[in-house]
């Protein structure tokens, strides 16, 4: 008995504590554990499954969620739809400009490998656009299986919109009470988050350290650097315009409670539920991020649209090939449009680097030397890219509902100067 009072307060005490400062434990732990006992390869079990787990609660938890809040008839998807897909493409693009003005100010060449093999890939961006298309018409089953956001989106919509029309209200109460069934489990997965932080990030110092960064460090530099710039200084800057409120409040939120899983985790599809429950958290309407969150996990990569551009002019400038302004500014738009066909999965976005090589005529078997490339800085490459993608999400949802709020006249939360209590 006194063992299980005891375990007891363990857990109560464990649950009472901050999350962040929960995760910042496993960090630390997962660091600690890398360097005493590198071999130690079970304690990467815990992070395997913790990303397992997320990756197979996210498609269910999406396609519950709007079919619910669509079939409710609540959903006011109008005018901040519009606005947090406009939010979305407008910074992907300016993250694709930002890559391209950087590339051409610091000019880097890389270390090209001898081979390197991969999946299919795109041969253009018709070929990505039919894709996507394909994708959204996908069989419903499948696609829930194979974690197919587009299909699961388009699905989830098309039946969420006949069952408002036709369904009875125990039928819509059935779904919500499913919806919030899922929200539950996702919160207890999300509960054990500083344990597979810590297996995550046992694997990577136990089997990476940091010898990357000698061979591809100016490389890396220049792909973190931008991101970097993108995530503290262009992405606050739209929301400041948007708002006309100090920015990095809502920045650092997000950044703290999204960004830093993405981190971890490498996959903007995996961390969607970490997403929703931080718009829950910010006070945002569940009918709303329900559907803007998956849907930004697909089309909002402004580190995608970063690593495409920037890894495409590398291989320019390492084989001599010149590229001038005007190419290099159809270059952003093509890494704008090819990175909303990047997949939500760990180095998702360097498939789509041959395809933007090919503008510059540069050969498949280069530009596939340049994705072999990708995949070995992509520990540190691909982690910050799903970090600026994820936590921008959040923070262009949030942004598209506070500015429904002030056309409403509600009162925002208190951290954009209002007096709305929010506990975040």
């Amino acid at each position: 008995m006194k063992s299980g009072r005891s375990f007891m307060k363990i857990v109560n005490l464990y649950n009472s504590s901050s999350l962040i400062l929960r995760i910042l434990a496993g960090l630390i732990i997962g660091i600690i554990l890398a360097m005493i006992v590198p071999h130690a390869t079970w304690i990467s079990v815990f992070g395997d499954l913790f990303v397992g787990a997320l990756k197979a609660i996210a498609p269910v938890l999406v396609f519950v969620l709007v079919l619910s809040a669509l079939a409710q008839g609540n959903a006011q998807l109008d005018r901040r739809f519009g606005l947090v897909i406009w939010l979305y493409m407008l910074t992907t693009f300016l993250a694709g400009l930002t890559a391209v003005i950087f590339s051409f100010l610091f000019p880097v060449k890389i270390v090209l490998t001898e081979s390197a093999t991969a999946e299919t890939i795109p041969q253009g961006i018709g070929e990505v656009m039919r894709n996507l298309l394909m994708n959204a018409v996908s069989n419903p089953v499948s696609a829930l299986a194979n974690a197919n956001y587009i299909g699961i989106l388009f699905w989830a919509v098309f039946l969420g919109l006949a069952m408002k029309k036709l369904c009875s209200d125990s039928t819509r109460t059935m779904l919500k009470d499913a919806s919030d069934a899922v929200s539950q489990c996702v919160r207890w997965i999300i509960n054990l988050a500083p344990f597979g932080i810590m297996g995550l990030v046992f694997t990577n110092v136990s089997t990476n350290g940091l010898a990357i960064l000698t061979q591809y460090g100016q490389l890396l530099l220049l792909l973190v650097g931008t991101m970097l710039f993108v995530a503290f200084i262009i992405d606050p800057f739209v929301i400041f315009l948007t708002l006309h409120r100090n920015p990095y409040p809502l920045f650092w939120r997000c950044l703290k409670n999204s960004g830093i899983t993405a981190f971890f985790t490498r996959s903007s599809a995996a961390n969607i539920p970490v997403n929703m429950n931080t718009c829950e958290r910010l006070g945002l309407d569940k009918d709303f991020y329900s559907v803007s969150i998956p849907l930004g996990s697909t089309i909002n990569m402004d580190g995608a649209a970063v690593t495409i551009a920037v890894m495409a002019l590398a291989c320019a400038h390492t084989i001599g090939v010149t590229v001038d302004f005007p190419s290099a500014l159809m270059l952003s738009l093509l890494s704008t449009l090819a990175a909303c066909g990047a997949s939500g999965v760990a180095g998702g976005s360097l498939l789509l680097i041959p395809m933007a090589c090919s503008m510059f005529g540069i050969s498949n078997d280069v530009a596939m030397q340049v994705v072999a490339v990708g995949f070995i800085i992509g520990v540190i490459q691909d982690s910050v890219e799903t970090c600026l993608n994820s936590s921008g999400d959040v923070e262009f949802t949030a942004t598209a509902e506070y500015r429904q709020w002030q056309k409403e006249g509600k009162e925002l939360p208190y951290f954009l100067g209002g007096k709305l209590h929010v506990d975040i």
